[in-house]
C-alpha cells in the first residue's frame, strides 16, 4: 500500500488537548519514568566499579566531581535538551524518533535530499532503539535482583535464575495488555520516587556538605583537572540519563505539560536527592560502592527497598517493551518493515498495543543477555551506547527541523546545536572506548535491524515496480471492460480487492476477469494509504473515485489512516456515503479478494545477492493479510502471482 501520501492541512491526528490533570500526570509517572526513574540504581556503582577497565578512584574529590557531573548531565541533556527543547517538535501530537523521521520525509524542495539523508539517520536510531529494548529489562532487573546480596549475600548464585523468571513472566503477560496493570504504575512508581528520596535525605544529613556538588564548578573543574579520569567515567555517568528518550517517544500518550510536571515535579528532585545520598554515604565509608543504592537504606528497609525496585524495573522493562511495540508497527505503517499483526489490547487507549513477534524475539533476546553478562555492570557500557547514539541522532534531527522547517536563525540553531551536540559527542566518544566491554552491542543489534529495515524498504520497491508492470493500468482495464463483446457475465453480489493504489489493476481482479471470466455487479477497489501523521478522521477517512464511468457499478476507494493506526476495511467501507458508490455495498456480505506475491531470488541487478535473500527471508514474518486489514476469514480469497526479485 502506499505511504508517500502527502498530507493536506485538514488531515490531523485525532489528539484532543491533553488535560494536565493530577491523574494524567500519575499516569505518565508510571509509565514515561520508570527507566530513568531506576537509572540510580546502578549509576554510581558503575562509576565507582573497581572492575571497571578505566576506574575511577573513590576520594573525596572524586566523589564531589562525579555526582556534580551526574546531576549536570541530567539537567543538561534531559531536563534542557529533551524536556525544553526536542518536546516541542511532535507530529501532530506524537513524540519519538519516528516522529522526527516523518517530520523529516514530509520536507521537501532543496532541502530534500538533506532531510532524506538524516531520516535515514533516524532509522538508525529507531533501529538502535531495538537494541535499548532488549538491554533495558535485562540490565534494571538484575540490578533491582542484585539488592538481595546486600540482604542475604548466600542468595547471590539465585539471581540470575529469579531475574529470567520475571523476564519469562514479563513477556508472558504482555498479550494480555497494560490496560489492567496500568492504574497500578503510578502509584507505585510514586512510592519509588518518595522512597529513594527519602533515603537520600537520610544520607545527606550524615554528610550535608555534598550538597555543594550542586556546583557546576565541582563538575567542570573535575572534567578538565582530572580528564583523564572523567573521561572514561562519562561511560557510567550516561546511565544518569538513560530513558531520556521515553520521555518524548510517550509524549501522544500524556501531553508535553504532563510529562514536564511529572519530571520537574517528583523525579528530578527524587533522583537528584539518591545521587546526592549515595554520594554522602561513599564519603564516609569507601567499602559501600559495591552497592550504594541499597546500602543507603536502613537495614531494616533493605529487602522492601529490593521488592520495590524489582517493580519499578519490572515498569521500567514494560515502558520500553511497549516503545518496541510501537516503533516497530510505525516502521511497517512507513514501509521499513513487512506488515506485522498488531493486536489492541484496549478499547479505550489506542497506543496500548501487542505485537507477538516482537515479543518472543524481545523475549529470547533479553534472556540470552541475562545468561551472557550474568551482572548489571557487565551490561552497563552495551546500555550506554544505546542511549548515547539515540540521544545524539535525536539532538541533531531536532535543530536540522528547527532550521529548514521552522526557519529559525543559523546563530540561534548554533547557540543550541554546537554545545549540546559537543556533550552528546563527547558521551558517544567515552562509550566508543568500552567498545571491547560491551558496547559493541547495541551497535551490531542497531546495524542488523538498520540493515534488515533498509533492504525491505529497497525490496519493496523493487517489488511495487515489477507488480506494477503485471496489473497493467486501472483505467485502461475499465475501458476494456465496457467495450468487451459479448459482455463480461455480472454476477450478483459485491467484491472488494484490496489494491497498491488506483494507478494499477488488481491482479487478483484482472486474474477473475480473464480466467473465469465473471465480474460481480458491484466492485470496490480499495488502496490503503498511510499517511505520515498518527492518526486520521473518519470524517476524512475516504476519497472515492468512479473511475470514468457512473453506471458499471467499479469504484475505487482510497483510505486513509495514520501509521499508529491499523487498517480495518470493513469499518472503513461502512462509512462510506450510499449515494456515492453507484449502489449499496453490502458489506456483511462481500467477498474480499487478496493478491499474494511468490517472492523468488532473480538475476536482475536490483540489489545485492545476499540483501535479495535478505529481503526473501525477511518477508516470511508478514502477518496474514486478512487478519491484518479485520477481513472475515470465511470470505477472503487469495490469489497468488510469482515476482522475481
Amino acid at each position: 500500500m502506499s505511504t508517500e501520501s502527502p498530507v493536506t492541512e485538514s488531515t490531523r491526528a485525532v489528539h484532543g488537548p491533553h488535560s494536565v490533570g493530577t491523574a494524567v500526570v500519575v499516569g505518565a509517572l508510571g509509565v514515561v519514568f520508570g527507566d530513568i526513574g531506576t537509572s540510580p540504581i546502578y549509576t554510581l556503582q558503575t562509576v565507582f566499579n573497581p572492575d571497571d577497565p578505566h576506574p575511577v578512584p573513590i576520594s573525596t574529590a572524586n566523589v564531589y566531581g562525579i555526582v556534580s557531573l551526574v546531576f549536570w548531565s541530567v539537567m543538561i541533556i534531559v531536563t534542557w535538551t529533551y524536556v525544553i527543547l526536542v518536546m516541542r517538535a511532535d507530529n501532530d501530537g506524537e513524540g519519538g524518533i519516528m516522529a522526527l523521521i516523518t517530520l523529516l520525509r514530509r520536507m521537501g524542495g532543496a532541502s530534500g535530499r538533506a532531510a532524506m539523508a538524516l531520516a535515514a539517520l533516524g532509522i538508525f536510531g529507531a533501529a538502535l532503539f531495538f537494541g535499548d529494548s532488549m538491554i533495558t529489562p535485562a540490565i534494571s532487573v538484575l540490578s533491582a535482583v542484585e539488592g538481595m546480596k546486600v540482604v542475604q549475600p548466600g542468595l547471590a548464585d539465585l539471581i540470575v535464575p529469579i531475574t529470567v523468571v520475571i523476564i519469562v513472566g514479563l513477556f508472558a503477560v504482555q498479550r494480555r495488555g497494560t490496560a489492567a496493570v496500568g492504574r497500578l504504575f503510578g502509584p507505585v512508581m510514586i512510592i519509588w520516587f518518595v522512597s529513594i528520596g527519602a533515603c537520600g535525605v537520610g544520607g545527606i544529613a550524615g554528610h550535608p556538605e555534598i550538597l555543594k556538588a550542586l556546583s557546576p564548578t565541582y563538575a567542570l573543574s573535575f572534567m578538565f583537572g582530572h580528564f583523564g579520569i572523567a573521561f572514561f567515567a562519562l561511560a557510567g555517568v550516561v546511565l544518569a540519563v538513560t530513558g531520556a528518550e521515553a520521555l518524548y517517544a510517550d509524549m501522544g500518550h500524556f501531553g508535553r505539560k504532563a510529562i514536564t510536571r511529572g519530571w520537574l515535579g517528583l523525579v528530578l528532585p527524587a533522583c537528584t536527592l539518591s545521587y546526592l545520598g549515595q554520594g554522602a554515604l561513599l564519603l564516609g565509608d569507601e567499602s559501600a560502592v559495591s552497592s550504594p543504592f541499597f546500602l543507603l537504606a536502613p537495614g531494616w528497609a533493605r529487602l522492601p527497598m529490593v521488592l520495590i525496585a524489582t517493580a519499578a524495573t519490572v515498569i521500567a522493562s514494560q515502558a520500553v517493551i511497549t516503545g518496541a511495540y510501537s516503533v516497530a508497527s510505525q516502521a511497517a505503517q512507513l514501509g521499513y518493515l513487512p506488515r506485522l499483526r498488531v493486536a489492541h489490547t484496549s478499547e479505550s487507549t489506542i497506543g496500548q498495543i501487542y505485537v507477538p513477534w516482537i515479543n518472543w524475539v524481545l523475549m529470547v533476546s533479553v534472556i540470552t543477555l541475562v545468561f551472557a553478562f550474568r551482572s548489571s555492570a557487565a551490561l552497563a557500557y552495551a546500555f550506554g551506547m544505546a542511549v548515547t547514539a539515540t540521544i545524539t541522532i535525536t539532538t541533531l534531527l531536532f535543530f536540522y527541523i528547527a532550521r529548514a522547517k521552522w526557519g529559525a536563525p543559523l546563530w540561534l540553531v548554533l547557540l543550541g546545536a554546537v554545545p549540546l551536540l559537543a556533550v552528546d559527542l563527547l558521551f558517544l566518544a567515552a562509550n566508543m572506548t568500552k567498545l571491547v566491554h560491551g558496547a559493541w552491542l547495541p551497535l551490531l543489534i542497531g546495524v542488523t535491524a538498520f540493515t534488515v529495515m533498509t533492504t525491505w524498504a529497497r525490496g519493496r520497491a523493487v517489488v511495487t515496480r515489477a507488480r506494477e508492470e503485471k496489473e497493467g493500468p486501472l483505467r485502461a482495464f475499465v475501458d476494456e471492460l465496457g467495450d468487451r463483446r459479448p459482455p463480461l457475465l455480472r454476477i450478483p453480489g459485491t467484491a472488494v480487492f484490496l489494491n497498491r493504489g488506483k494507478e494499477t489493476t488488481p491482479l487478483a481482479m484482472r486474474a477473475n476477469v480473464e480466467h473465469n471470466l465473471v465480474l460481480h455487479e458491484h466492485v470496490v477497489i480499495l488502496s490503503i494509504d498511510t499517511l505520515p501523521v498518527p492518526r486520521v478522521l473518519d470524517s476524512e477517512r475516504t476519497e472515492i473515485d468512479a473511475l470514468g464511468y457512473g453506471d458499471d457499478g467499479i469504484i475505487h476507494v482510497t483510505a486513509r489512516f495514520g501509521y499508529m493506526e491499523t487498517p480495518n476495511v470493513p469499518h472503513t467501507l461502512r462509512l462510506l456515503d450510499p449515494t456515492k458508490t453507484e449502489g449499496r455495498i453490502s458489506v456483511d456480505d462481500a467477498s474480499y479478494y487478496l493478491s499474494k506475491i511468490e517472492l523468488k531470488k532473480g538475476t536482475a541487478p536490483t540489489m545485492a545477492a545476499w540483501r535479495k535473500r535478505l529481503f526473501i527471508a525477511t518477508s516470511y514474518i508478514t502477518a496474514d493479510a486478512a487478519e491484518y486489514f479485520g477481513l472475515p476469514g470465511e470470505r477472503t480469497v487469495i490469489m497468488g502471482s510469482r515476482i522475481e526479485v
